[in-house]
């Protein structure tokens, strides 16, 4: 039996096993992808908003020449930081349930030709991100091979007319890039205007680029339906066709709950997020706790970062140490 399973091998699930294994636990990390996967997905050339120090976990500095880092230097440091750590990584190996048993935990997985593996554990940490289930908008067309919730670079969108859905940073970052490269860009988004939430160092520029014309940005308006030539917007209180070879719905993600609710966590009721002890994060089951975005409002996954979520694993550490050993927590 394991001591400690940790589901997601994010940054906030990395953080949680530097402190265990520090502490002797050897936990075992589960990851149905690649580690940090959430930050490969991101754009090529993303630029984080936190500055690096808030992106340490373990103690490592984070070095770059840059005020914020790019996601590149990221994948480098959380890489380095397992392999200095030498941290028990499964990768490519899904979690597909969590059963709860008279002393521990019962963990299933499956790889990706379908093969399944047992796991015990005394203690499982869940934290497993928000990055593979995009907020969907429910309208026809969105499942179209023209339509992504993903932008990774602007190089395949060279020359074509690209419709952006949403107006924070994703949105803005991508409309940034993808006229750099002749696309024609139109934004269109159901606020009345500009986000407060955009990079202040970026929101400058792009207001600029809106008032020169290079970049079309629709308020208060909403996409309707995705047809293959075109996109039809409700813009105001008028109906509009749009010409469009493509479609980046950026609507931001949300976390998923599924091992949660499946073992019977307990949820706030107005908000979602699972009750946990703040000073554990340990949850309504014995020995189960969770770490990062998982632990936020279904509707606001914002709500924690990096800079917040790796500090769960501290927490959680200091009490799991105290219900192995039966030692006083140290502070």
């Amino acid at each position: 039996m394991e001591h400690v399973i940790i589901i997601g091998a994010g940054p906030c699930g990395l953080s949680a096993a530097v402190a265990l294994q520090r502490e002797g636990l050897s936990p075992l990390v589960i990851e149905k992808s690649s580690i940090v996967n959430a930050i490969y997905l991101y754009p090529t050339y993303l630029q984080f908003f936190s500055t690096p120090e808030l992106l340490e976990i373990g103690g490592y500095p984070f070095t770059t020449p840059h005020e914020k880092p790019y996601r590149q230097e990221a994948l480098v440091y959380y890489r380095e930081v397992a392999r200095r750590e030498q941290l028990r990584i499964q990768s490519y190996e899904e979690v597909i349930s969590i059963e709860k048993l008279d002393a521990g935990f019962h963990v299933q997985t499956t790889n990706p030709f379908g093969q399944k593996k047992s796991y015990t554990a005394q203690h499982v940490i869940v934290a497993t991100g928000y990055f593979d289930h995009p907020n969907l908008l429910g309208i026809p067309g969105e499942d179209s091979p023209k339509t992504t919730h993903y932008y990774k670079e602007a190089h395949p969108y060279t020359g074509t007319k690209v419709a952006i859905i949403g107006g924070n940073n994703s949105a803005v970052d991508a409309a940034m890039d993808l006229i750099r490269v002749g696309a024609e860009v139109t934004v269109i988004y159901r606020g009345p205007h500009f986000s407060a939430n955009i990079k202040p160092w970026v929101r400058p520029i792009f207001e600029s680029m809106v008032n020169k014309g290079r970049i079309r940005m629709w308020f208060n308006s909403q996409v309707e339906r995705i047809e293959e030539h075109t996109v039809l917007v409700r813009k105001e209180s008028e109906h509009v066709t749009l010409d469009n070879d493509f479609v980046l719905a950026l609507t931001g993600f949300r976390p998923d709950r599924h091992l949660l609710t499946s073992i019977g966590v307990t949820f706030h009721e107005e908000t979602n997020a699972p009750l946990v002890d703040p000073e554990t994060m340990e949850t309504n089951i014995p020995g189960l706790y969770v770490a990062g975005v998982v632990a936020s409002s279904k509707y606001d996954a914002n709500e924690i970062f990096i800079e917040s979520g790796r500090l769960h694993g501290l927490a959680i550490t200091k009490h799991i140490r105290s219900a192995i050993s039966g030692r006083p927590t140290r502070s």
